[in-house]
Parts: structure tokens; C-alpha cells; sequence
């Protein structure tokens, strides 16, 4: 097995607020960086909000420089920065940056060309059509697959399970330990700035303005509270596409500030903290992020039954569970935990407790000892 420092490179479309994003930072930034050697490379330069995060931990960053999506120039940029880096490992993460970056890794000559992983983030059958062929196609070439959850696992076609493992993804829990310890002071901060009174339940959301979050579903709940009188403060932190169609049907339901959208926060932890319930309405998952940061703050869930939330929460003993696309469900849930602070407390203390799983330190370490394990498999084999 390879005793020297290990290079890696890691690359994915964008290094915006995404989970697959924040995980891939978390990773890099608890890694052991005694042993490994960390880069990162994004595509798309619009996205680069974390940029900054990892280039202050000291990690190299390289921009691609496409504009949009169809940009090819990238991939001439991309070939750059591996032929002259000596990685070990090219580690791709999510199916765009995988499928085309894999094809020009395989241009460099046998001896310079690093190996290469992939991490399955989502549902493998949810992409684009023409993406999932041309992923499908290339990821023969990879060396290891890692799915964030069980579901993300079970949802890969069946001839790459034998190469895929699931690693259960983790955050640095530290800056959640001290929000929890300073709970009630975030709590009465927050709600004075959201102007939530005090008998309203504050319920957040944490998810960008994409389809699969289930907004649609959302705003109908949101609605539907409202018409039963249920004291429901709703707030969501997020940005994308479907900003000024979202905020055109919250209008059409006339919710008003019952439902405000705050657009993106980097406070959205604090916010976490002082919600009485983390509403997940997804459509879609793999793993989400702000799951875990919910339940690391202790805050109570309401989430929907899909990809890998029904693995981590237990309808009734750490969270709530509804059917997705149910905003009938949804509003019904969010009524009842409106009406039961014992019943928030309860779900929030046990998940507080079963958040200790969701270590970056401990993910991060097993991903590295995937590095090492499929490193000392290459060098095995004959040329």
C-alpha cells in the first residue's frame, strides 16, 4: 500500500450552495491533510460561492471557466490541470462533471493518468437522458463508486454495485454544539428579525429553488394552514430558477409574510437553530445536507419518505414523515406540531442525539482509506 502523500483532485460542475457542494468541501476540509494532498477543480464559473471557503483552509482551486453548461472550453482547461499536477486520484462528483470528465482523463498517455472515483450524490436515474447514457457509458473506467445513502446505492444500475460502497456523508458538528448551546438567545434573535410572534411556529426551509424540493407542495401547505387558522410562520432560504415563479404563486395563495423567502443566507445554520420545525418537502433526495445539519441543532423535521431521509428519520421518534407531493399531509403534520411542543421537543432531542452519526471527520477519513485501498489495487496489477 502507497506509504507517500497521496494527490487528489476533485471535481464537480459548481461550488455553489449545493448539498453535493458542501459535502465535497466538508470532505476536503476535514481530510488528513498530513497525508493527502487536496485540489479542487469546478466547472462552471458563476457557481464559486465556496471557493473562498477552501482556498482560506489552503486548498488549491482551479476554475474551468465555462460560462454555461454547453461550454467545451472547460474540458481543454480541465486536461491542463491534470496533465501538470501528478494527481493519483481525479475524484468526480455528480454525473455531468463525471461523464465528460472522465473521457479526457482517458487522452492522457497509460503512465500519467491518475485514477478515477466517482460519488453518486443523488438518484442515479434522475438526471437528463443524454447525461445518464453518456454516464452510464464512462463509469466502467472508474476504479470505485461512492453512494451518500442507501437509496443513492440502490438506485445505481446493477453492474456498478459491485465497485460502489455507501458513505453516510458528515458535517463538522462543532458549529452546530455551539449553536445549541446558545439556543434560546438565537431563537429570541431570529424571530424578532423575521417578526414571528410568539405563539407562531417558525418553519424553515433550507433548499435551493429547484423542481425537486417541492416548494409547489410547500406553498400549498403553507395555504393550506392558513385557511384552518393554524399559527404558521414559514420562511425559506434558497436561491435559483424558480425565484420569481415561486413568489408569484406564494402571491396567487395570498399568503403575504406568512411565507417569506429570504433568498441565500450564510447564517442558514442559526435560522436551523431557532426554527420550532425544518420542513423538507422534496420531491427527490439522496442525502440531504440540511437534514443533518437540522438534526444536529436539535430542531424537529418534517420531511418527506424519499431517496435517503427514510434511512436517518424515524416518523415519530426523531422527525415526522409524509408522503411527497401530499401538501394535504404536509399541512396536517405542521398542524399537529403546531399544537405539540412536546412533541417537537421529544423528536428534537432524539435527533439531536442520533446527529453524532453525520461526523465529516469520520466520512472524510473513510473516503481516504477508499484512496488508499484502490491505489494499492492499480499498483497490483499488471501493465
Amino acid at each position: 500500500m502507497p506509504t507517500d502523500r497521496v494527490r487528489v483532485l476533485e471535481v464537480i460542475k459548481g461550488l455553489g450552495h449545493g448539498g453535493a457542494e458542501r459535502l465535497l468541501v466538508e470532505a476536503v476540509v476535514n481530510g488528513d491533510r498530513d497525508r493527502f494532498d487536496y485540489e479542487v477543480c469546478y466547472i462552471l464559473d458563476a457557481a464559486s460561492d465556496l471557493a473562498g471557503d477552501l482556498e482560506s483552509e489552503g486548498v488549491t482551486v482551479h476554475a474551468l471557466g465555462a460560462s454555461r453548461s454547453v461550454d467545451p472550453g472547460w474540458l481543454r482547461a480541465f486536461r491542463a490541470v491534470i496533465r501538470n499536477g501528478g494527481f493519483d486520484i481525479v475524484h468526480f462528483h455528480l454525473p455531468y462533471s463525471a461523464a465528460l470528465g472522465r473521457l479526457v482523463v482517458a487522452t492522457l498517455p497509460r503512465g500519467r493518468r491518475p485514477v478515477t472515483l466517482y460519488t453518486e450524490h443523488s438518484l442515479w436515474n434522475k438526471v437528463s437522458p443524454p447525461v445518464k447514457l453518456l454516464n452510464r457509458a464512462t463509469t466502467g473506467r472508474d476504479a470505485a463508486i461512492i453512494a451518500v445513502s442507501p437509496a443513492a446505492f440502490d438506485a445505481l444500475p446493477r453492474p456498478f454495485r459491485s465497485r460502489a460502497r455507501v458513505v453516510v456523508h458528515g458535517i463538522d458538528l462543532a458549529p452546530s454544539r455551539a449553536m445549541t448551546e446558545d439556543r434560546e438567545r438565537i431563537r429570541r434573535g431570529v424571530r424578532d428579525e423575521l417578526g414571528c410572534t410568539g405563539g407562531d411556529l417558525l418553519a424553515v426551509t433550507v433548499a435551493n429553488l429547484r423542481s425537486e424540493k417541492g416548494y409547489d407542495v410547500l406553498l400549498d401547505a403553507a395555504a393550506a394552514t392558513a385557511r384552518k387558522g393554524a399559527p404558521v410562520c414559514f420562511v425559506a432560504v434558497g436561491q435559483g430558477d424558480l425565484e420569481g415563479e415561486l413568489t408569484s404563486r406564494r402571491d396567487e395563495l395570498a399568503l403575504g409574510d406568512r411565507f417569506r423567502f429570504l433568498g441565500y443566507r450564510r447564517d442558514a445554520l442559526r435560522l436551523l437553530s431557532a426554527a420550532d420545525v425544518v420542513v423538507l418537502p422534496s420531491h427527490q433526495e439522496g442525502l440531504p445536507v440540511v437534514l443533518m445539519e437540522a438534526m444536529s441543532v436539535g430542531a424537529t423535521v418534517l420531511a418527506t419518505t424519499v431517496g435517503g431521509v427514510p434511512r436517518v428519520i424515524t416518523d415519530g421518534i426523531n422527525g415526522l414523515l409524509v408522503q411527497p407531493g401530499r401538501p394535504d399531509a404536509l399541512a396536517e403534520a405542521l398542524i399537529r406540531l403546531a399544537g405539540d411542543p412536546e412533541l417537537r421537543h421529544r423528536l428534537g432531542e432524539q435527533a439531536l442525539h442520533d446527529s453524532t452519526s453525520f461526523d465529516a471527520v469520520r466520512s472524510s477519513a473513510e473516503i481516504e482509506q477508499l484512496y488508499r485501498q484502490v491505489l494499492a489495487r492499480v499498483e497490483r496489477e499488471p501493465v
